[in-house]
């Protein structure tokens, strides 16, 4: 008998335990000949999905699957060594198991060596598979016809479908879109969903557990056929050599862990565990040409457990995929970042509160606030100047004699607001002054000055000529009597006459004064005596002379 070791799938948490039972004398090189390989014509039966219902209609009425939607959750994968005895046998298992947090975004099914690998067909080592493809664990998955290599079963592998089995019965694993985790088997129909795709999808055989329960009998009656070499199916089931553990040992011993659902996945000497490109499994085929040596078996797809990736890989074209998953751009959030901001936040990640008030929207990317009609400002505090309306307030009224609108609509038929109202009378007075001011300025600047009219220019020059006349004629008059009083005769009255002028008069003429006289003679008409004076000659002139 070959040296088998089996391989299982554990999720909720999601876990891997690789088990390897001790190898036999007639291990045999690369041998495809295990006995765990259940079916001749390839792995996995040929029921109909309406064969599968009627099978699990005692336990699981019309539901052929089971759907869980894990929490999610941070950090990095991490896989740990166990190694124990079987209860109830002198066997010791030992192996791997993997914790992924994150199934959605941290593990992947791989076609053999690259994209297209179940096309070709082919055939490489875990290793190969793992290295190319950066994985930090890796293992052997689904199951593949051993003569020509294909790939068998329903295979999607980063949403693209690799393989569909056109609705043949076996047990399912797979995730989807939105992140949920798919156990049981499944209708052409669910498989090819488009509303909520798979974008992983690998077949097994044997459901171990539904719900916490073992759940093997209810697969050998919806997986039943004889046609596998090794035997009836149930040897399948039961093998057990040395080392390790039969399915029913498996699904016990996961029950135990608190593993809800788990799926057997391809194993024997099938099973092959890689960390970090490295081979941490004990492969039962010797090598060539040394068979002192294992060597790890080329199979087909491969479950990936890798660093956090983005589903997209575009984050939906609003973000960057980094190894922590999806980096969104201002604006968006979500794990894939498909979804934008809820409205009052923006931002990375939309952390942060917008400010906007009276109803102002919020640009998600920036914080800036979109004011409804009738308010502007940063955070649309202020309301519209008078007459003013509109988005952005950026519209003018058109009512009569220019008188406010509403804020909003525009309409000169509105009541505003108290506030308004307050505004508007304070402002009335205000500007009622300044107008009146301005108007009595204006009439003064523009008032006309007082001015003659021509008939009162005429007058006025008329007036203004005749007292210049009369003026010139005055002044003749008085040079004609100034003339007649110089030729007046002698005896007649005299008038004051200066000394000096006497004197004057008397040196021109000749007349000497005599010196020992000591005062002058007056001559006065009242009286016949002389009288004398030493300082002046008193003469009388007529009157009217006087001038």
């Amino acid at each position: 008998m070959a040296a088998v070791s089996v391989k299982y799938l554990l999720l909720w948490p999601l876990l891997w335990l690789c088990v390897r039972e001790s190898e036999t004398e007639n291990s045999r090189v690369f041998s495809d000949d295990d006995p765990l390989r259940p079916y001749a014509r390839g792995h996995g039966p040929s029921h109909s999905h309406r064969h599968v219902r009627d099978c699990l209609s005692v336990t699981g009425g019309n539901t052929a699957h089971e759907t869980r939607t894990p929490p999610h959750h941070g950090g990095d994968p991490e896989a740990t060594v166990f190694v124990s005895n079987v209860p109830g046998s002198s066997r010791w298992v030992y192996g791997h198991m993997t914790v992924v947090p994150d199934p959605l975004r941290q593990l992947s099914v791989l076609e053999p060596g690259q994209p297209g690998g179940c096309e070709r067909p082919q055939r490489v080592s875990v290793e190969e598979t793992a290295g190319a493809a950066g994985c930090l664990y890796a293992q052997n998955a689904g199951f593949f016809n051993t003569e020509s290599g294909a790939c068998l079963g329903n295979v999607v592998s980063g949403g693209r479908m690799v393989r569909d089995s056109g609705g043949v019965q076996n047990a399912q694993f797979g995730i989807r879109r939105d992140g949920t985790l798919v156990f049981g088997y499944l209708s052409q129909e669910q498989v090819l969903d488009r509303s909520n795709p798979f974008e992983q999808l690998v077949s097994g055989v044997v459901w171990l557990l539904r719900n916490g329960e073992v759940y093997i009998n209810q697969s050998l009656e919806a997986e039943c056929d004889e046609t596998q070499e090794t035997g009836k199916f149930r040897t399948f089931v039961d093998v057990t050599g040395v080392r390790g553990m039969n399915l029913w040992e498996m699904a016990a011993s996961l029950r135990s862990y608190g593993v809800v659902n788990a799926i057997n996945l391809d194993g024997g000497g099938s099973s092959t565990f890689v960390i970090n490109g490295s081979l941490a499994s004990y492969p039962s085929d010797h090598c060539k040409p040394d068979s002192r040596w294992r060597c790890a078996r080329h199979v087909s797809t491969v479950l990936c457990v890798h660093r956090r990736r983005c589903q997209p890989a575009d984050c939906s074209g609003h973000g960057v995929c980094t190894a922590n998953g999806c980096v969104c751009d201002a604006g968006w959030r979500g794990d894939n970042c498909s979804q934008a901001c809820l409205p009052g936040f923006y931002g990375d990640g939309c952390n942060q509160t917008c400010a906007c008030v009276n109803g102002g929207s919020c640009d998600p990317v920036h914080g800036r606030c979109s004011c409804p009609a009738g308010f502007h400002g940063q955070t649309c505090e202020n309301v519209c100047a008078l007459g003013f309306f509109g988005p952005a307030c950026l519209q003018e009224c058109v009512c009569d004699h220019q008188c406010p609108c509403d804020p909003q609509t525009g309409s000169c038929n509105a009541t505003l607001r108290a506030e308004t109202n307050h505004t508007l009378h304070t402002a009335g007075r205000c500007l009622a002054n300044q107008m009146f001011t301005l108007w009595r300025r204006e009439e003064e600047e523009h008032r006309e000055q007082p001015r003659l009219t021509e008939r009162a220019w005429v007058l006025l020059s008329c007036s203004l000529a005749a007292l210049l006349s009369l003026s010139l004629l005055l002044h003749l008059l008085r040079a004609c009597r100034g003339a007649a009083c110089q030729r007046e005769p002698e005896g007649l009255d005299y008038s004051y006459v200066p000394l000096t002028h006497i004197n004057g008069d008397a040196g021109k003429s000749g007349f000497q004064v005599d010196d020992s006289d000591s005062q002058d003679e007056i001559w006065s008409p009242s009286r016949s005596g002389r009288t004398t004076s030493k300082t002046s000659l008193i003469a009388q002139t007529p009157a009217e002379c006087n001038l």
